[in-house]
């Protein structure tokens, strides 16, 4: 059995329980090393054989996988995060499809949650945003044309970028080019939940300068839109005249 497991954005104890048991009862444990937290692999046991994801090809960790099967082994594979944002696991599972080896899913905490958190902030402000854009910049990996930055920016809603922590700079004209006021509240959260995390506000035209200023070329999320402000909505669902189907309001 291989079961892929989000190891959540950084601190050891943000894995979430049943990631943290398939941790221990693990027999071969394969972890993303350029982003996983090492401390993680303390949850091993002893005997365990771990590989270290950021010195292989697809191919060699498949092949891992399936000596370890041959075996009769478990497998955890542990990526950042949630597994399902960046992760690369489809072209894993399709290969693992092909030789009917069963595997499951372990979510995790993503480190867009831990920025929010890092920040006191809710990505979600009445009658600021009520939605969340997910994107990163196109690098050596490519973005869809249809999913320009500008594009999402002119919806002017709460957007989490990743990757993209080395391009600030032209980040930062498309953001403004798209529809964002360059004076639109912006932070840079830097490895999130870990020990040497770094919480950076500033706004979407002085991005390049936040970023130059404090040395920030890479493991950091960049999150802009007005869910950073000071101004929003009461929300109505704890509104005392607000009914719902546990509560009836109240009436004036």
């Amino acid at each position: 059995m291989i079961d892929f497991v989000g190891a959540g954005p950084g601190a050891a104890d943000l894995i979430t329980v049943r990631g943290a048991e398939l941790l221990k009862n693990a027999d071969v444990i394969i972890y993303a090393g350029s982003l996983v937290n090492p401390e993680l692999l303390k949850y091993a046991k002893e005997g365990c054989k771990i590989y270290n994801s950021a010195q292989m090809t697809l191919e060699e960790v498949v092949s891992v996988m399936l000596d370890a099967e041959a075996k009769g082994l478990s497998t955890v594979r542990l990526h950042t995060g949630d597994p399902a944002i960046y992760g690369a696991i489809r072209e894993q599972m399709d290969i693992l499809d092909e030789h009917n080896i069963k595997y499951d899913v372990c979510p995790g905490v993503s480190s867009m949650f831990g920025a929010a958190a890092a920040l006191r902030a809710e990505f979600t402000l009445p009658d600021v945003s009520q939605s969340v854009i997910v994107t990163r910049m196109a690098g050596r990996t490519p973005v869809p044309e249809s999913e320009s930055i500008e594009s999402f920016a002119a919806h002017n809603a709460t957007m989490v970028i990743f990757l993209s922590a080395g391009m600030t700079e032209e980040l930062s004209k498309r953001l403004i080019n798209g529809g964002y006021a360059p004076d639109t509240p912006a932070a840079i959260v830097y490895k999130a939940t870990w020990d040497d995390e770094k919480v950076l506000k500033t706004t979407v035209k002085d991005l390049h300068k936040t970023a130059e200023e404090n040395g920030i070329t890479k493991t950091a999320l960049i999150l802009v839109g007005g869910f950073l402000g000071d101004k929003y909505d009461r929300s109505k669902l704890y509104d005392p005249h607000f009914s719902h189907g546990f509560r009836e309001g109240k009436k004036d």
